[in-house]
C-alpha cells in the first residue's frame, strides 16, 4: 500500500463523513497549515464529524502520522491548536447514569504506541488482556497483574488489525481490514501467518464454531468468510440482502453463526453445516445493528446504533423487543456483552460514553461513566472470570471493568 493509500485510508477510519460545509475553512493561526496538509487526501470538511475534545484531536493527528502524513514537526502543535479551536467537539447526548443494585470498578492502561486506535479488545484464557493496535499494526498483550505491555508487530504494513479471537492452542487471530487478510499470531515466538482472502475487501469480525472453523465478516465487500485453520482454505460467501453490511458475530449454542447488518435492519444467520443462511427483519426500517450478544436461552442481543436502542430478537418466533439506551436516541450503543444472561454494553456517542448494564428479567438499566471520558469503546470482551473489557480508540487505553460479587 502506498504512503498517500494509507493516509486516505486512516482518514476513512478515522472520522465519520459527513456533508461538506462548504469547502472554506474557519479563519484563524493555522488555517494555512490545515489547508496544506488535512485537504490533499480529503476534505477537512469532510471529515471532521461532530469534532474532538483537545485530547482527541490529540490523538487524530497521532494516528495520521502513524498512516505516514508528511507533516513535520514544527507544524504539528499549530496545528493542532487550530484544529481544537475551530472543530471542537459538540452536538453529543451528556452521558446518563443510573443508579442500581450491582457495584463495579474501573482500572485503566494507557497502550505504549500513541495513536494506536485500540480497536477489539480480547480476554484471553490465561487472564492476559489483548488489542488490536489498528493505527500502529499491532497486537498488544497487558499482564493485568504487572500493567507489562508487549507489542507484536504485524507483517503486512498498514494492514490494519481489528477483531479478535483466541483459538483452544493459545493463537491470538485477528482480522486485517486493511489489508484484505486473516492472520494468526503465535505469541510464544510472535511468528505471523497471513492467510490472505480470495477477494480484496475488508475482513472485520471473526469467531470460531464448535467445530473450529474460523468465520468472519467483510462490511464493505457484503461477505460472510469461512477460515479452515487446518488447510487454510477461505470461501466467501454472500448474505441475501444487497449493501447488508455483516458486521458483529455470536454464536448460539447449537453452533449456529449470528450477525448483524448493519446496511440493513436485519439479523442474519449462517448454518455452519449447510451454508444455509436466514435473515430476521427487526420492525424499524432505520435500525442499524451493529453488534450482537446471546445469552444462554439463545435469545440474541443487539445494540441498534443508529437508534438508540438495546435490542431483543427470539429466533424461534422472530420477535423482537426494544428498548431506549439510557443517554437517548445519539448515543450509539456499540459494543455489547452477555455476562451470566446479563447484558453489558457500551454508549459511544455520549460525552462520557458509559457502561451500561440491563437485566432482562426486571428489564431494569444501570449506567456508569466510563473514568476519563472513554471515547470510543467499538467492541468488549468478557474475562475468563466474568469482568468487562473495553477498548478506547481515542482515549488510547484499555479499560477493565470489574464486577463485584457476593
Amino acid at each position: 500500500m502506498s504512503k498517500q493509500s494509507s493516509v486516505i485510508l486512516a482518514a476513512v477510519l478515522l472520522c465519520s463523513a459527513v456533508p461538506a460545509m462548504g469547502q472554506q475553512l474557519p479563519d484563524g493561526p493555522g488555517k494555512a497549515l490545515a489547508e496544506a496538509n488535512c485537504n490533499s487526501c480529503h476534505t477537512l470538511l469532510s471529515r471532521v464529524g461532530s469534532g474532538y475534545t483537545a485530547e482527541g484531536w490529540n490523538t487524530v493527528l497521532r494516528m495520521m502520522l502513524n498512516q505516514g502524513a508528511p507533516l513535520p514537526a514544527d507544524q504539528i502543535e499549530p496545528l493542532k491548536a487550530y484544529l481544537i479551536k475551530s472543530f471542537p467537539e459538540k452536538g453529543k447526548p451528556d452521558g446518563v447514569v443510573i443508579p442500581g443494585p450491582a457495584e463495579v470498578s474501573f482500572k485503566e492502561w494507557q497502550v505504549p504506541t500513541p495513536g494506536s486506535r485500540p480497536h477489539d479488545p480480547l480476554a484471553a484464557k490465561d487472564g492476559s488482556l489483548w488489542y488490536t493496535g489498528q493505527l500502529a499494526n499491532v497486537l498488544g498483550r497487558l499482564d493485568p497483574a504487572s500493567g507489562k505491555f508487549t507489542e507484536f508487530h504485524l507483517k503486512t504494513p498498514h494492514s490494519g488489525p481489528h477483531g479478535l479471537q483466541e483459538d483452544n492452542d493459545g493463537n491470538i487471530w485477528y482480522t486485517g481490514n486493511t489489508g484484505s487478510l486473516i492472520g494468526k499470531l503465535d505469541p510464544k515466538t510472535g511468528a505471523v501467518t497471513e492467510y490472505p482472502t480470495p477477494e480484496q475487501g475488508d475482513p472485520h469480525t471473526l469467531i470460531f464454531d464448535k467445530s473450529g472453523i474460523l468465520w468472519f465478516t467483510m462490511q464493505n465487500l457484503n461477505r460472510i468468510g469461512r477460515l479452515d485453520p487446518k488447510t487454510g482454505e477461505i470461501k466467501l460467501l454472500t448474505p441475501p440482502t444487497a449493501g447488508a453490511r455483516p458486521y458483529g458475530m455470536a454464536l448460539n449454542s447449537k453452533g449456529t453463526v449470528f450477525f448483524v447488518e448493519f446496511g440493513s435492519n436485519k439479523v442474519g444467520s449462517i448454518d455452519p453445516k449447510t451454508m444455509e443462511f436466514h435473515e430476521y427483519p427487526l420492525p424499524d426500517a432505520a435500525s442499524r445493528p451493529r453488534r450482537i450478544a446471546i445469552t444462554s436461552d439463545d435469545i440474541v442481543w443487539y445494540s441498534d446504533y443508529s437508534r438508540g436502542y438495546l435490542g431483543r430478537l427470539d429466533p424461534s418466533s422472530g420477535k423482537v423487543t426494544e428498548w431506549q439506551s439510557p443517554s437517548g436516541p445519539k448515543s450509539e450503543p456499540y459494543g455489547i456483552s452477555a455476562i451470566n444472561d446479563i447484558i453489558w454494553y457500551s454508549e459511544s456517542g455520549s460525552t462520557p460514553n458509559t457502561v451500561v448494564r440491563f437485566d432482562p428479567k426486571t428489564e431494569k438499566f444501570q449506567s456508569w461513566a466510563i473514568p476519563g471520558g472513554g471515547n470510543i469503546v467499538r467492541n468488549t470482551s468478557v474475562t475468563r472470570d466474568g469482568n468487562f473489557l473495553l477498548a478506547n480508540s481515542l482515549k488510547n487505553d484499555v479499560t477493565l471493568v470489574t464486577i463485584k460479587r457476593d
